[in-house]
């Protein structure tokens, strides 16, 4: 928070009607001043407002974060995970909750431990309103993780997850729910720790309830270790180059060392590749964002040390990838390489297509990585 909204400032002290914000666009951090008139409708505010009515710090915010997506009406809709990014600068990734993989309670346990923001979006409707359902979730809506937490109930561990619904209402009516039966049934220590009554927008559900009713979760961390116990790396690069043919793209090779039993940590996913483009456009609402993804390739160990031919990309299949490629300002992917050697190429679907970006790679081990320029003559 100090970060985004420097400290020092109030109302009283050498105030002169001005306020500094910061957020982080595309690999660096910027500084956002605005004034303090804020849009009101017979003296009340229009947008986002707190319970108590001399609380400003989030319409302040949020004013700072419309100059920087060029207009109030330039943030209506989008994705959660971009503003994420903007407000923290961190690592992000997302899972679709039927789809993954991952143990996804253990990792949104241990995302909760390292303070990370997490946000989770519910499955649409047939149409676009955020209908309420008869269980008090809102379809097509977004709601914020706020907790974690394991209780016993007939002597049977159950893993709960704590969501708000950012509207103050509308709550989830099912079990462990603020009025369940079911929080009976466990220690009274552990229902004054998480059980609330409060009529909030904040609840309950287990973590088989959540995952059926949500469709994914983001989560965004300053850090990379909270995907696993042990420490990962980070690599970072950031650059502009023609899009054209695929082989001519910009080529980037990681070496995965093998990890010791100490460094293995608790699952077996053990480097994150995330791409990010920037338009540097003024207005969000006028970027329109390329189809973009990467794959990874293996490379042979006859061949670590000698410039790939376009004959090998296009005889070899991508072992690893972003998957399909998609109209998004970033895009990550989560897996498992062998030790070896390895060829990462972003690229976007259609060619002759051309914008900066950011290819950020985060490993377990320490990663030796390479850049492969393709040769001039080929732009």
């Amino acid at each position: 928070m100090d970060q985004v909204m420097p400290v020092g400032q109030s109302f009283d002290e050498d105030y002169a009607g001005i306020f500094h914000f910061r957020f982080w666009r595309f690999g660096k951090w910027i500084d956002v001043v605005i004034d303090d008139k804020l849009p009101t409708i017979d003296g009340k505010l229009i947008f986002v407002h707190s319970k108590t009515s001399n609380e400003f710090w989030p319409a302040l915010l949020e004013k700072a974060y419309a100059k920087v997506c060029g207009s109030y009406a330039d943030m209506h809709a989008g994705l959660v995970s971009e503003a994420l990014l903007d407000f923290t600068g961190g690592i992000h990734v997302h899972f679709e909750t039927a789809k993954t993989s991952v143990d996804l309670w253990s990792l949104m346990n241990r995302a909760a431990k390292a303070k990370a923001l997490m946000a989770c979006s519910t499955f649409l409707g047939k149409t676009s309103a955020n209908t309420v359902l008869p269980n008090g979730i809102v379809q097509g809506h977004a709601y914020t993780v706020t907790g974690v937490y394991k209780v016993t109930c007939r002597g049977k561990p159950v893993q709960l997850v704590r969501v708000l619904n950012p509207w103050g209402k509308r709550e989830w009516t099912g079990d462990w729910s603020d009025k369940s039966s079911l929080w009976d049934k466990v220690s009274k220590e552990e229902q004054s720790r998480c059980r609330s009554l409060a009529n909030d927008g904040e609840f309950w559900m287990s973590m088989e309830d959540f995952t059926k009713n949500f469709e994914d979760i983001d989560i965004c961390c300053l850090s990379p270790d909270f995907l696993d116990s042990s420490r990962m790396q980070m690599d970072f690069h950031m650059l502009q180059r023609q899009l054209d043919s695929f082989w001519m793209n910009p080529q980037f090779r990681v070496r995965i060392e093998e990890l010791d039993k100490e460094c293995s940590g608790q699952c077996p996913e053990n480097i994150l590749v995330s791409l990010m483009q920037n338009h540097e456009k003024r207005n969000r609402s006028e970027v329109s964002n390329f189809a973009i993804g990467f794959d990874v390739f293996a490379i042979p160990p006859e061949m670590k040390d000698v410039k790939l031919p376009d004959k090998f990309i296009y005889r070899k299949r991508p072992i690893e990838g972003s998957g399909n490629f998609v109209k998004a300002r970033h895009v990550m992917r989560f897996f498992k390489l062998e030790p070896g050697e390895y060829l990462i190429i972003p690229a976007t679907f259609n060619p002759k297509e051309c914008a900066k970006f950011i290819l950020s790679i985060f490993s377990k081990s320490e990663s030796h990585r390479r850049n492969k320029k393709p040769e001039m003559t080929h732009l």
